[in-house]
């Protein structure tokens, strides 16, 4: 049986046929995790990790026999993959089975900016509808939107808003061939838009890539939205821009030190804040979790990854 090394907590429907079908050793829940990697270190051949977790080379070189990483996320930022192609190790994730879900929270969290539903939620609830008048909100028919990263979610994310009436454009590393604006700068594409949205990789090429200059340059009506990792938006730069009035608002759904949200965020009416729920649907979950066991299941057999990163392809 194959000695299977876990780094992140797991759903049950992952969790479980891992535990059937290889020898599990849990390194996110150790408490000894030094006395760990000293019993099973040298017979790991295989590590699963969320698509936020971090898989560091100190962690890598106690794995001298580790062969795959099945990463359950379709994000892989915290894999090094220059490492893991130096020592052939095959790292597979899970793109597009959560790209309809990830499109739906950006257009969601679109939506609720422009039209301030988080607010009208509040001024329902706190009874505030026979006091007063709540305040006009504003229409996305015919507003701008920026998307950085036109990948398979940044396509899907841009239908969603052409259905709204949008327009759409993108700035990416190079223009495709796509009914899109291409803008051939980020801070060129934010001066132009209404809407930022954030769509792209995370990890060191693009980390505080939307940073004072971008943010200045989408402008006091400008909104930012972000549903790929908090490590793209320089936070602190946002947090000001937010606070002078020199950027509109921001939806988001990551964060720079997820679980924890600056409170300075918390605090904002314009903002709208979800707790990384992109993927978070019962459907696309399980389809992650299956394409992970997959992954394992085909290095294993023999076989080509269903889903190999594309820098190891």
């Amino acid at each position: 049986m194959n000695d299977i090394l876990i780094t992140a907590p797991l759903p049950d429907f992952l969790k479980q046929p891992l535990l059937a079908t290889y020898a599990c050793h849990d390194y996110h829940g150790a408490a000894d995790k030094a006395g760990l990697l000293a019993a099973v270190g040298t017979k790991i051949v295989g590590l699963v990790q969320g698509g936020g977790s971090l898989a560091p080379v100190e962690l890598l070189d106690r794995l001298p026999n580790l062969k795959i990483i099945s990463v359950f996320g379709v994000g892989y930022d915290g894999v090094p993959v220059d490492y893991c192609r130096g020592r052939g190790i095959k790292v597979g994730h899970t793109p597009d089975v959560l790209t309809d879900d990830v499109a739906d929270v950006a257009l969601a969290l679109t939506l609720t900016l422009s039209r301030q539903f988080h607010l009208a939620n509040r001024y329902v609830q706190a009874g505030d509808w026979p006091r007063r008048p709540l305040p006009l909100s504003t229409s996305v028919t015919g507003k701008t939107a920026g998307i950085l990263g036109l990948g398979r979610i940044g396509k899907a994310i841009a239908r969603r808003l052409e259905a709204c009436g949008m327009k759409v454009g993108y700035h990416g590393r190079a223009a495709q061939t796509v009914p899109y604006t291409y803008y051939p700068t980020l801070s060129g594409m934010a001066d132009a838009v209404d809407f930022l949205i954030v769509a792209c990789p995370g990890g060191p090429a693009t980390k505080n890539m939307v940073n004072a200059e971008v943010l200045a340059a989408l402008g006091a009506q400008g909104k930012i939205v972000n549903i790929a990792r908090g490590s793209i938006i320089d936070e602190a730069a946002m947090i000001k821009a937010l606070q002078a009035g020199t950027l509109g608002g921001a939806g988001l759904d990551v964060f720079a030190n997820e679980p924890h949200v600056p409170a300075e965020l918390l605090a904002m009416d314009n903002v709208v804040l979800f707790p990384h729920v992109g993927s978070a649907t019962k459907e696309t979950r399980k389809a992650m979790g299956d394409l992970t066991l997959a992954n394992l299941a085909a290095y294993f057999a023999g076989k080509a990854l269903v889903k190999l990163i594309p820098e190891l392809q």
